[in-house]
């Protein structure tokens, strides 16, 4: 079978990065690296999408009183700049955008539709299903996908499930290692022996 890659860039929104409700230190620069990442190598994917968290009433997901485990503060709310994707990952013009977790906890990009409302399709594109409305799953299969690779924000938690469930799915999954950060050293080592533990390459971009 001819080889397919898709690039997913996960969750680069200023709601996750320095001065953002959930600001991870090192989301801006590993922003402009993913940047630099699709401008070099665009042509090397068959398809290329982003995910956000959009949250409208993501119910117990966000709390006044947060343990940074299971719930969080308000963060990524539908609508707001700060959900928005990165300046810099915007400004790249990939056409197909995935929104997590309107009315739930959503980590994985997995559990994300596609919004492509302000996308053109090409014939080619609507032949093959690739429609709004569809899940990230539906695309990748419509896209005959063989290899998934997965950068973004933050590794340790959407970046770790959304690389598990391209996995799951039966797809060679690779991390980039430096074009993604972590909530906290100690959860990005974890997160790294679970994706390890199940057969997920984690290797440097310059790979690519």
């Amino acid at each position: 079978m001819e080889e397919r890659k898709a690039l997913i860039v996960v969750d680069v929104q200023p709601t996750f990065c320095e001065g953002g409700e959930l600001g991870v230190d090192g989301g801006d620069a590993v922003a402009g690296r993913i940047a630099a990442f699709v401008r070099a190598h665009r042509g090397d994917y068959a398809y290329l999408a982003t995910t956000q968290d959009w949250h409208i009433e993501p119910g117990g997901h966000w709390s006044d009183q947060p343990d940074f485990v299971d719930t969080w503060p308000v963060h990524g709310k539908a609508g707001t700049p700060n959900a928005e994707l990165h300046p810099a990952i915007k400004a790249l013009g990939i056409a197909h955008h995935f929104k997590k977790g309107q009315y739930a906890a959503a980590y994985s990009g997995f559990e994300g539709i596609e919004d492509n409302t302000d996308a053109i399709q090409t014939l080619a594109e609507v032949d093959a299903g690739l429609e709004a409305g569809h899940t990230l799953a539906n695309a990748l299969a419509a896209a005959d996908i063989t290899q998934v690779d997965v950068v973004g924000i933050a590794e340790s938690h959407c970046v770790k499930e959304t690389a598990l469930d391209a996995h799951r799915l039966g797809y060679d999954v690779r991390v980039f290692t430096d074009l993604t950060v972590p909530v906290s050293a100690e959860l990005g080592a974890a997160a790294r022996r679970e994706m390890a533990d199940e057969g997920i390459d984690l290797v440097d971009s310059s790979r690519a």
